[in-house]
């Protein structure tokens, strides 16, 4: 099939103080967080001037891909939209309308199945389409990536370079802390998002031939009285210390494909003032941000979505994910699978 675009998507974040609010706001509409929860949120944004770290990683991607396509094809016009913050979704499709775009492929910066990872993004789309109006572009979103090997790759690449980051002295019993976004019990149960996390869990730690590993969450939002994903990141790193589990820990957020503020805060502010007082090495890897893997990778999504005789590549049991999920899967908060 032909496209006459790229459109990236991303979550978005504030670039000031002044922003920090607003943008919250947005993340939280219809969503039961006491404000209470937001104001403490928002501090995490003001430890950095108000200025999350998401955009200008979302500006690099772009930077990347673009030449990356412009060496070896197709060479596509590349937009940018958010959900939360500018530039946002609505803005980006009348850009596109006003220069002739009809069929656009996007890029969403998640790598899982899950509904705020990915079916909450096709609604935003479907929701902006509806904002722009008639000629609105068409869209079709890749595929979901955490098994493809760019993607396994780059992260096998960032944790090894981590790995090294450890003290000598502290090397002889590290662990692999794995860490992701939480999210409720009850959107879990209805998508393959831990599944997906455990398998690459696995087909990284085998690469680098490190048994000794861990999956763990972070990053929880939610109300009090509500279940979410756990072990939480930082009572797991207490335990670990507790029961001499290990000598030190690399942190690798797989969750995530570039710093989000919850990577840079919640890993290397509060996981980092957490190990120190522990006395307990810590290590953090890297996003695969722009790692030329995981940018070649992005690549050949869009020629296998183009060219439908393309090798479909994904490593490990589960397989290469389909490019239109089925109408009930990832259902949403409160929704029934």
């Amino acid at each position: 099939m032909n496209y006459d675009a790229i459109l990236v998507v991303s979550f978005g974040g504030p670039e000031s103080k002044d922003e920090v609010i607003p943008f919250l706001e947005n993340v939280l509409r219809g969503r039961n967080v006491p404000r209470e929860r937001m104001l403490a949120v928002a501090e995490h944004y003001y430890h950095f001037e108000g200025r999350s770290p998401i955009n200008q990683q979302t500006r690099d991607l772009i930077a990347a891909l673009g030449a990356e396509l412009e060496r070896n094809g197709p060479r596509l016009p590349i937009y940018w939209g958010n959900r939360n913050w500018h530039p946002l979704l609505p803005e980006t499709l009348r850009q596109m309308k006003q220069d002739g775009v009809r069929r656009a492929l996007a890029f969403v910066t998640s790598a899982y199945s899950s509904y705020s990872g990915c079916r909450q993004y096709r609604e935003d789309v479907v929701r902006a389409q509806g904002d722009v109006g008639a000629g609105a572009p068409e869209v079709h979103k890749l595929r979901a990536f955490f098994n493809h090997p760019g993607f396994i790759e780059a992260t096998v690449e960032r944790v090894r370079e981590a790995l090294r980051d450890i003290p000598e002295d502290a090397r002889g019993n590290v662990q692999i802390v794995y860490t992701a976004h939480s999210i409720p019990v009850s959107m879990a149960d209805g998508c393959d998002y831990v599944k997906q996390l455990e398998e690459v869990r696995r087909l990284v730690s085998g690469a680098l031939g490190h048994p000794n590993d861990a999956l763990v969450y972070q990053s929880r939002s939610g109300a009090p009285g509500q279940p979410w994903l756990e072990p939480d990141i930082l009572d797991y790193l207490r335990a670990v210390k507790a029961g001499n589990v290990a000598s030190a820990v690399v942190l690798a957020p797989i969750g995530f494909i570039s710093d989000h503020m919850e990577v840079v805060y919640d890993l290397d502010v509060e996981a980092r003032q957490l190990c120190d007082s522990l006395g307990l090495a810590m290590a953090r890897a890297k996003t695969v941000g722009v790692h030329p893997k995981f940018i070649g990778m992005i690549r050949e999504l869009i020629v296998e979505r183009m060219d439908s005789g393309s090798e479909r590549r994904a490593l490990g049991s589960l397989g290469p994910r389909a490019d239109v999920c089925v109408e009930e899967c990832c259902p949403g908060p409160g929704r029934v699978r």
